[in-house]
């Protein structure tokens, strides 16, 4: 037999290995394909209050281990304690918000001549789910909750730093009631086991949160098996602040607008656009405030930023800043994947810093003279998913919002992601959306049945 690769897991704030997990490989995924196949077949046929009650036992069993689950998460991820009771209580969440959707998952009856109509949503198969190490509960959910909800089989790649609390709730799945085979974890290695998920003939969609250099790649696989894709990719996203804003209040809560979850967060709102004739003003109370957040062990109840995921992750964030430069806080020192909160103020706009995607506790706050400028600023770079608009003026948070080219936008807070909404981007952010009221329907394929009436 060929050795098995193990992933290690370390924890992000000591370097300690966490636990040793054996690598899927190809064979492995074509094994997982033949199992969720003869699950899914049954699973459809379950009827859907059914499969609607199984689902919420699913959610059941992950509200009675949320803590569990999310000292998992602070051991592998490096998440606060708080953001990973969060994400795990986001889990339970999504299970219960698709399980209200099986039972009315409902075609239509369109009106023609001749005879009576009908469309009919069937489930596509097998999902391959992707997910990322930055969150990797509740983006495994998005894919996972709606795909098991519409009458699919999901098979889930975790990312390799972070495979753990994936493979506890496929645990729970079955504690739940769940068939053997219907949702399984299998982690491994983006180009072995993920590229074998990619181009398996047997895996209807593949859902994918990641880079958008990756997205690009699983892109032109599913392109010549003409696989269905979801995509959610980079972001580079604006926090425009106007000169008619509560700008205390913007700017106290700049500083977790991007150092939630250490920066690692494709929402973040890491390109910091502020009025010039209240930019001073924004920098003597922004400044306290990044200055000010705790960052420290995840496990401790008042940590508000915890650890990078990895070394690469580190030197990647490194790179992107000069010596000294900025605002910064504080961070430990010794073991641990640590960089302080930080705040460019002398960057150029055009630099790599304030268009790339740096994934850090980075951002780059730059001067504006008016609403053309601020959209002309905030559509500048190839990424379109989230964004905030500060403004006390209703038409121009409306004109705004219309002219930023972003799929999520919120005015007067930082909020981007609720699973009753839909969520994805615009340009090299992705392709397609999440969550939702239509988020069961985008992982079924529609039927179209006409019954004639004429004798």
């Amino acid at each position: 037999m060929p050795d098995v690769q193990n992933l290690e897991v370390l924890n992000p704030a000591t370097e300690e290995l966490v636990a040793t997990v054996p690598a899927a490989t190809a064979q492995d995924v074509d094994a997982a394909v033949v199992r969720a196949a003869a699950a899914q077949a049954k699973w459809a046929a379950v009827a859907p209050a059914d499969r609607a009650r199984l689902l919420r036992r699913f959610a059941v069993a992950v509200d009675e281990h949320i803590e569990e689950l999310a000292q998992l998460e602070v051991r592998e991820a490096g998440h606060v304690i708080g953001n990973a009771r969060w994400e795990a209580g986001n889990v339970r969440d999504l299970l219960d918000f698709a399980a209200g959707g099986v039972e009315r998952l409902s075609g239509r009856q369109i009106p023609v001549p001749g005879g009576l109509n009908v469309t009919i949503l069937e489930p596509l198969g097998i999902v391959g789910v992707i997910a990322p190490w930055n969150f990797p509960m509740p983006i495994a959910a998005w894919g996972t909750a709606p795909a098991l909800a519409a009458g699919n089989a999901v098979i889930l790649k975790p990312a390799e730093t972070t495979p753990l609390t994936a493979l506890r709730l496929a645990e729970l799945a079955l504690d739940a009631g769940l068939p053997e085979g219907l949702f399984q974890v299998l982690p491994g290695a983006g180009d072995v086991a993920g590229n074998a998920l990619v181009e398996h003939p047997g895996v209807a969609k593949i859902v994918f949160t990641g880079s958008t250099r990756v997205g690009k790649q699983i892109m032109a696989k599913c392109a010549d098996r003409v696989k269905r894709l979801t995509l959610e990719l980079g972001g580079k996203s604006p926090n425009i602040v106007f000169a008619d804003a509560d700008v205390e209040a913007a700017a106290l809560a700049t500083p977790m607008s991007y150092l939630d979850n250490s920066g690692q967060d494709c929402c973040a709102r890491t390109r910091i656009l502020v009025q010039r004739s209240v930019y001073d003003r924004f920098l003597e109370i922004v400044g306290p405030a990044v200055e000010s957040v705790v960052v420290g062990d995840p496990a401790d109840e008042k940590t508000q930023m915890g650890p990078l995921i990895s070394r690469s992750q580190l030197e990647r964030v490194r790179s992107y800043v000069p010596s000294g430069a900025g605002i910064h806080g504080t961070a430990p020192e010794g073991p641990g994947f640590w960089f302080p909160p930080t705040l460019l103020t002398d960057a150029e706009a055009a630099s790599p810093v304030a268009t790339e995607e740096v994934f850090g506790p980075v951002a780059v706050v730059l001067p504006f003279e008016d609403e053309a400028d601020a959209i002309c600023l905030a559509n500048a770079t190839e990424y379109g998913l989230s964004g905030s608009i500060w403004t006390r003026d209703v038409s121009r948070a409306l004109r705004v919002s219309q002219a930023v080219q972003a799929g999520n936008l919120s005015v007067n807070s930082h909020s981007s992601v609720r699973y009753w909404t839909p969520f994805g981007g615009y340009k090299q952010s992705g392709l397609g959306r999440e969550l939702g009221p239509d988020a069961l329907a985008a992982f079924t394929e529609t039927k179209n049945v006409f019954i004639s009436t004429e004798a």
